[in-house]
């Protein structure tokens, strides 16, 4: 004879609510179109894009640690990038140069007479601003002077030199100090870059290649 769920001893009532739920819950999970299983899906995807970007965080974590280094490099650079600029200007800065020159030639107690500008000669990478050079003074300060010259922080060459015996030279019309032992012509040489876009190329002449 049938017997109702009410007439159930308790605990056999408890059992089977307990599969009946549990049957609810496996139908939800897994049976296709119910909500439960979309929200299922839907956890799982998160789960992994989740772990995707875990490992981005991770891989931007490396890039974090170097931040600090990459910061101290780009600083470095910049700051040698800067000396390098005193070295070998942008410009050719002739006011500066000449200043440099003269300013020496004070340090060192010789006279500067005279500065000739000669045309400005266009390498691969940079430019060569050359200068003919007379002076006079003391041996000793007339070396002094060239090593000062050498110390400059702006590149400065010193060629076709020539000295002489003052009473044996010709020296214009100006009066040679007292303990004048040398006098001397030279070709000082400077140099800049021509900012970004480098030197000018010479340009080609009629018929150059041409056999």
């Amino acid at each position: 004879m049938a017997t109702s769920f009410r007439e159930l001893p308790a605990p056999a009532q408890a059992l089977l609510l307990l599969a009946l739920a549990g049957a609810i819950i496996l139908l939800g999970e897994y049976v296709p179109g119910l909500p439960m299983q979309a929200v299922r899906v839907d956890r799982e995807n998160a789960e992994k894009n989740l772990a995707s970007i875990q490992k981005d965080v991770q891989a931007l974590q490396v890039y974090e640690r170097q931040s600090g280094q990459l910061r101290a490099d780009i600083e470095a650079m910049q700051k040698e990038l800067e000396t390098l600029k005193t070295i070998v200007p942008d410009e050719k800065q002739v006011d500066e140069f000449i200043k440099a020159l003269s300013d020496s030639a004070h340090a060192s107690s010789v006279s500067l007479r005279r500065l000739t500008a000669k045309p400005i000669e266009p390498k691969d990478y940079f430019y060569e601003v050359p200068f003919e050079v007379d002076v006079d003074g003391p041996y000793y300060q007339v070396m002094d002077f060239f090593s000062r010259l050498g110390h400059l922080s702006r590149i400065i060459n010193v060629g076709d030199m020539e000295m002489g015996n003052p009473t044996e030279a010709r020296h214009g019309n100006f009066m040679l100090r007292p303990g004048t032992t040398v006098v001397g012509t030279f070709t000082a040489t400077t140099y800049f870059t021509g900012g970004p876009g480098g030197p000018a190329k010479p340009a080609a002449k009629p018929g150059a290649g041409r056999r």
